[in-house]
């Protein structure tokens, strides 16, 4: 696969977990009452997506 391909797939599938957990959270837990993050599935899902996206940063090894 081409390698700068590779990353950006990593990205989005990561991304996609992350919003699926972010509206699971909202469905399941989420407040009523002026939350501002799991108030509302569009809040919730983009947030967690947004964190999702960032955990494979964290094992890439970095190029010196």
């Amino acid at each position: 696969m081409n390698k700068q391909i590779k990353p950006f797939i990593i990205l989005s599938i990561s991304a996609a977990i992350g919003g699926v957990i972010g509206y699971l959270y909202y469905h399941f837990y989420g407040c009523t009452n002026g939350c501002s993050i799991t108030g509302s599935p569009l809040n919730s899902t983009l947030y967690f997506a947004f964190l999702g996206a960032l955990i494979p940063g964290m094992f890439n090894k970095s190029k010196k």
